[in-house]
């Protein structure tokens, strides 16, 4: 783990030399203004560190949100100028990029300043747009339709504030759902702007019951913070616990930060079976110990599918299954990519998305009389 760490702060920070040493050879400035632009940008990197850490609840709360903004985004920004550099590298090599369109060049600097323009404009304006995913679930015992709002991931804090939680809140009730399901990561990492703003509030606005697990940015925030926040919004948190309702049995399972959660098998171990099983479970490790409980559906969120490709393609070799839906055996599941997001608010070849499943039974058709001779 302590590898994979120094991997994850490394690796960054090689990108960032890389970036900011072609930024210096394209830009046609004199010295004083290039190195003008690579201390800004350093500076900007720099703000994710801050971002990330507890000081940032000591600042304003205006200071704060510009600094988690621009130091989360230049992490994303940073990604794409060094897969365009790369590419640009690449092209000169094979001579078919000319290379003074990569030094002191004026056209050279505006190909790469708009291509990173075009791309992360469109990247913020299709975060603050959400999919609406649709899903069938069927089983012979249930004996109403139910409409079942899913959804995870709302990374609530610094970014993601009360206006777009409330715009999120009026989607929702525009579905006139029976039951909304959240699979963890409500709060992102500080419970303080929630608090300064009243967050819970606007959940008391959901037209119905809520229910939830914790993810592991929950237990980021405190868990006595976290707990405290869900009771005051109404929300029923389910931890190693099972919520009977109708001819429903829903399982929240606490997050894997928790080593001493209770497995799926020892949840289930006394449930109903002739009840729908959801399971909200906020990581989607381990699917097959889902199946081999019997339960009929999992909820979870966590991957993000990435937030942006090609992060995607990593998500993709860790889980069985990184987004949307999947079956084993009889157990269906749906990973959601989450209605919110951590850090910089781009989706470039993923989606925000909250997911509406029509919950039904299922009747088996007759089978045809035999004809007569």
């Amino acid at each position: 783990m302590k590898m994979g760490l120094l991997l994850f702060m490394l690796l960054p920070l090689a990108a960032l030399v890389y970036v900011l040493w072609h930024v210096y050879q394209l830009l046609p400035l004199p010295t004083w203004g290039k190195w003008l632009v690579v201390v800004l940008m350093t500076m900007a990197f720099g703000m994710l560190f801050v971002g990330v850490s507890r000081r940032l609840d000591e600042m304003p709360m205006m200071l704060a949100t510009i600094v988690y903004e621009i130091g989360t985004s230049s992490l994303i920004i940073l990604l794409y100028l060094f897969m365009l550099f790369l590419v640009l590298d690449f092209g000169r090599l094979c001579h078919l990029v000319p290379g003074t369109l990569m030094k002191n060049s004026l056209w050279g600097s505006l190909l790469v300043f708009g291509i990173i323009l075009v791309t992360f404009i469109y990247g913020g304006l299709h975060y603050h747009h959400k999919e609406r995913e649709e899903i069938e679930l069927t089983k012979d015992e249930i004996r109403n339709t139910k409409t079942i709002v899913m959804m995870s991931d709302l990374h609530l804090g610094y970014h993601n504030q009360r206006p777009e939680l409330h715009r999120w809140v009026e989607m929702i009730n525009a579905e006139n759902p029976d039951l909304i399901l959240i699979a963890g990561d409500i709060i992102d990492r500080s419970i303080r702007p929630l608090e300064e703003q009243k967050m819970w509030e606007e959940f008391r606005h959901l037209k119905a019951p809520v229910v939830a697990c914790l993810g592991n940015h929950e237990y980021y925030a405190g868990q006595p913070n976290s707990l405290s926040f869900y009771e005051k919004a109404g929300i029923r948190l389910l931890r190693d616990e099972i919520l009977l309702m109708d001819d429903l049995a829903i399982v929240g399972r606490d997050d894997r930060t928790n080593p001493h959660r209770k497995s799926v098998k020892a949840l289930t171990a006394n449930i109903d079976h002739s009840k729908y099983i959801i399971l909200l479970d906020h990581q989607p490790y381990h699917l097959e110990r889902t199946e081999a409980a019997g339960v009929d559906f999992q909820l979870s969120g966590h991957t993000h599918y990435g937030q942006v490709w090609p992060i995607s393609w990593i998500t993709n070799s860790i889980y069985e299954c990184a987004y949307g839906p999947h079956q084993r055996g009889n157990t269906h599941y749906y990973v959601s990519s989450g209605i919110g997001i951590w850090g910089g608010k781009f989706r470039i070849g993923t989606n925000s998305e909250y997911v509406v499943a029509t919950l039904k039974p299922h009747f088996l058709p007759r089978k045809a009389s035999n004809p007569r001779p």
